[in-house]
């Protein structure tokens, strides 16, 4: 059976994409131990998608059976990576898998078109996690040097890339070299444009709703003007039956010489 290729999937395949590019990163580049810790944290976010992926697609199975012939390598890619290393391995698999069901660009290309909403909101979802990875990256690589930056630890990295793209600002952590602050900068204004797709995706559905409603009505509408206009034809027919039974009767009775009008 051929999987229906959804926008969260191919948010998924994305994240899967990075996976992968961070693995082959982690094992050919000599990584800083903060930059290789920073980057198990971002495995374990992506682990999460991963599941929830895992648990969507068995829910919506039509066979549990059918699906785990290999929904099983779904849930193995779901294990962090330090936690079993043959995750690796399934995760090239899983992308394989996915990169099947999307055969094409053009495919992609009407799955986003299909439903512009929902392919906003995953494109949004995707752009913020792509971008707090590598902003804290980015961030731990151009700070952690310099001993005077608040910022020289995996964790310190991830808090500020998430409370900078969401705009918060808490200003507990804070980059002071050039780059850092170009980083910054970046990621402020990407923040700010992501966070307000994902306000124009919740708004939508409301619309949505409204729209179906309007539809609803107006449909119901349309039903109940075609059924009085085949009553008024109807009736139309009726009248016209009964002028002409009337003219019939007329001119019988005036055939006989009867002067009296019908009554």
């Amino acid at each position: 059976m051929q999987e229906r290729v959804t926008p969260f999937q191919l948010f998924i395949l994305v994240l899967s994409i990075y996976v992968i590019g961070a693995m082959l990163v982690d094992l050919f580049l000599p990584l800083p131990t903060e930059v290789s810790r920073l980057m198990q944290y971002m495995d374990y976010i992506v682990c999460i998608f991963f599941f929830a992926d895992f648990c969507q697609r068995f829910y919506r199975a039509d066979s549990k059976l059918a699906y785990m012939r290999w929904g099983w390598i779904d849930l193995l890619a779901c294990i962090p990576a330090g936690l079993f290393q043959g995750a690796r391995l399934f995760r090239v698999v899983r992308v394989l898998i996915v990169l099947r069901a999307a055969k094409s660009l053009r495919l992609v290309w009407k799955v986003f078109w299909r439903n512009r909403a929902e392919s906003v909101f995953a494109s949004a979802a995707t752009t913020t996690v792509l971008l707090v990875a590598f902003s804290a990256i980015a961030m731990l690589v151009v700070e952690a040097p310099n001993p005077d930056s608040p910022i020289d630890t995996a964790e310190e990295a991830l808090w500020w890339a998430v409370v900078t793209v969401t705009t918060v600002g808490y200003g507990d952590f804070y980059p002071i070299t050039t780059m850092g602050r170009i980083v910054a900068v970046v990621l402020m204004i990407c923040g700010v444009g992501l966070f307000g797709s994902f306000a124009a995706y919740i708004s939508s559905m409301f619309v949505k709703d409204d729209s179906a409603r309007e539809a609803r009505e107006a449909r119901a509408q349309r039903e109940m003007t075609r059924a009085l206009y085949h009553e008024i034809r109807e009736l139309r027919g009726e009248i016209g039956s009964l002028h002409q039974r009337l003219a019939d009767q007329e001119a019988r009775l005036l055939a006989r010489g009867d002067d009296t009008p019908p009554e």
